[in-house]
């Protein structure tokens, strides 16, 4: 039983050892390279995985309308979106407007609501263009109001489809893996699908249709390890039921749903830690040890939400922002260096939470020994991906070779996937950022950054708009 762990702990020594020898290279790199090859070289880096993301937040929307308007993909189903409006209500309801049906509820709608909708397939080029924008942040003075009262609300019935939420979990696998990362954590359920015909599909009937998807070659292709975190909603006035329901169901099903969340907004009232305190005991109690990552923290000032979330009994916290504001908290996570900090730069400046992101507190974190790693959140509402969290995080911070292999190296080592799996994760980490280092190491600066002319990043708008990056 020891041989194992002796193999991964020599590995993860000498990719420390490695490390040190590349850290000058590197350094050479930012230093000579232009953006694009800063940001082709961050594109090729070696990832490890993205454990803060909400499924339904990481699909674009140039994936949904592809997905919703496929009948190959969308399971046969019509999409409809309310493109005109005729009492035009858009500064009461801003998102009323691009708000997207599926064909059974457009059927019961009375012919003058129906008049308003028109298939999505059958907008107008402007039309298109005004929908995708309409499920992204990516104009002055969107934030968190657009972000929870409008995108949420206008993607309507979308995220009930079945058929069109496995290809949009195949997207995000699919380029997740072309950026470098292994591991993907993000939070789906089972139980909100409904059938063309209105029928509820049954939970185990949609744990299979996901099992079968993730075995297709297209994702199973990938070598990407996708796991899966079951989330409750903080505020609902059912939320001490639903957690249980949740405990209940990733207890059943622990080869897949390997973990449990508290999301939403915390400035909601009825979403503080300590409501759900006594329900995490009782839970405790009734179920072997289920792994617990909660939002707290993400908040505009000082409160104790960070450290009555550990109190719950959090393996990591997502987000983590104010933090800083909790001295003895903040010493406690230091000291002990057990709980992961998930961290999402462009969220937290796109939500307004950090808009000036020289101020965020992820280097304080990172270079006081609080662990963390860089996540995505939500990317296809701010269009990003995953390499734009480290191009931020290099630049802004003049991140270390040794800073950035230790944030793929935590981000393994706090996943929550099955023991033995997390040890192949972290042994072909190591062995992919040797052999990156091997490869950016040999010749000159300038011959190595030739080498990224060869790679081809798949940058979206976020790098376009912020850096004036495009890569054809």
């Amino acid at each position: 039983m020891r041989r194992p762990i002796l193999v991964l702990a020599l590995l993860v020594f000498s990719a420390a050892s490695y490390a040190a020898d590349f850290s000058a290279r590197f350094d050479e790199l930012k230093k000579n390279a232009t953006p694009a090859q800063l940001y082709a070289l961050l594109y090729a880096l070696p990832k490890g995985g993205d454990l803060h993301n909400h499924s339904g937040g990481s699909d674009r929307a140039e994936w949904i309308f592809a997905a919703c308007t496929d009948p190959a993909r969308n399971g046969g189903d019509t999409f409809y979106t309310r493109a005109h409006i005729a009492a035009e209500p858009d500064a009461i309801a801003p998102g009323a407007r691009y708000r997207t049906i599926r064909k059974r509820t457009y059927d019961q709608l009375g012919a003058a609501v129906r008049a308003e909708y028109v298939p999505l397939a059958e907008l107008t080029a402007a039309e298109r263009v005004a929908w995708h924008n309409s499920l992204r942040i990516d104009a002055p003075g969107e934030g968190r109001d657009e972000f929870f009262g409008g995108i949420l609300q206008r993607k309507g019935e979308i995220g009930r489809n079945l058929p069109v939420k496995l290809e949009l979990l195949a997207e995000d696998v699919k380029t997740f893996a072309a950026e470098g990362v292994r591991y993907l954590e993000t939070q789906l359920g089972a139980d909100s699908f409904v059938a063309n015909d209105g029928r509820a599909i049954p939970v185990e009937e949609a744990v299979a249709a996901i099992h079968r998807r993730l075995a297709q070659p297209d994702i199973a292709g990938t070598g990407l390890v996708v796991r899966f975190q079951r989330t409750v909603l903080r505020f609902r006035p059912d939320a001490e039921v639903a957690l249980a329901e949740n405990y209940a169901f990733v207890d059943a099903h622990r080869d897949l749903w390997v973990g449990v969340n508290l999301a939403g907004s915390e400035e909601n009232g009825r979403g503080f830690p300590r409501r759900f305190l006594d329900t995490f005991r009782q839970l405790r109690s009734l179920y072997p040890t289920l792994a617990l990552s909660i939002h707290a923290g993400e908040m505009d000032g000082p409160d104790s939400h960070i450290r009555d979330t550990l109190l719950l009994g959090a393996n990591r916290i997502g987000h983590g922002v104010n933090l800083i504001h909790d001295p003895d908290t903040l010493l406690l996570l230091q000291q002990t260096r057990r709980v992961l900090i998930e961290i999402n730069l462009i969220s937290n400046r796109l939500l307004e939470y950090t808009p000036d992101l020289t101020r965020h507190p992820f280097p304080e974190y990172l270079r006081t020994g609080v662990p963390v790693c860089l996540n995505t959140d939500d990317r296809g509402i701010w269009d990003s991906n995953l390499t734009d969290e480290y191009y931020t995080a290099v630049t802004l911070f003049r991140l270390s070779w040794g800073e950035v292999v230790q944030l793929g190296r935590d981000s393994l080592r706090h996943a929550f996937v099955q023991p033995d799996v997390k040890a192949k994760l972290l042994t072909d980490y190591a062995a992919r950022v040797a052999a990156f280092e091997a490869k950016y190491a040999a010749g000159s600066a300038a011959e190595a950054l030739t080498k990224l002319r060869e790679v081809k990043p798949a940058a979206y708008g976020y790098a376009k708009r912020t850096w004036n990056l495009e890569f054809k």
